[in-house]
């Protein structure tokens, strides 16, 4: 049967993620630089598709309470195998159902997830329902670009399992994000070269 959720790609690769993923330590010190003056010491945040923690190890001490999440339990294992902030902690939780009440959260990461989901609307409505009136989402998400390479290596992933559902560019990125409740603040783009990546903030509206 076919894996509609790239689950069973990441719970094969769970181990092996953390070590290929510093060659983007760069990348990920970038985003936490563009995120971390949203963040106070008083927030409650939820982190969705959290992988073995190379953003919430990075973050979760500038903040009260960091929940980090990933619908991979391999994945959340390797992420606990690893010391962090007393405020972190790890589950295993589906993005598009959370068990959370409504306006739970100060703020909500789901980093370079979006694209790679066949239902983001799903998750962005569910980030709506937890996030406080104001609340931030913080949704760091890799673009698309018509680059022969890029494409070349999204035909590679799809042979290993891998689908990346969603192409947008910044505008369509912006508008599809609007368009689900929330007001956009701020669109950095980093990176560049084969993989841009726009680093969104926005409002709950």
């Amino acid at each position: 049967m076919e894996d509609s959720t790239n689950r069973g790609f990441w719970q094969r690769t769970a181990k092996l993620y953390a070590p290929f993923m510093k060659s983007s330590a760069s990348l990920y010190n970038a985003i936490c630089t563009h995120c971390l003056p949203y963040l106070t010491p008083q927030m409650e945040v939820l982190e969705l598709a959290c992988g073995s923690g190379q953003f919430s190890f990075r973050l979760a001490e500038r903040v009260r309470k960091w929940t980090a999440t990933d619908f991979s339990e391999k994945m959340v294992v390797e992420a606990q195998k690893q010391n962090g902030s007393k405020s972190l902690t790890f589950e295993v939780q589906d993005a598009t159902n959370l068990p959370y009440p409504a306006e739970s959260f100060d703020a909500v990461l789901i980093a370079n997830a979006l694209h790679i989901m066949p239902s983001p609307d799903k998750a962005l409505e569910e980030i709506h329902r937890v996030l406080k009136p104001g609340g931030i989402l913080l949704a760091p998400t890799f673009l698309w670009k018509t680059d022969i390479r890029q494409q070349l290596g999204t035909w590679l992933m799809t042979l290993a399992g891998f689908r990346v559902y969603h192409k947008w560019n910044a505008p369509e990125f912006q508008s599809y994000v609007e368009a689900r409740g929330y007001t956009v603040i701020e669109q950095r783009m980093l990176g560049g070269g084969v993989r841009p990546l726009c680093c969104l903030i926005a409002r709950k509206k």
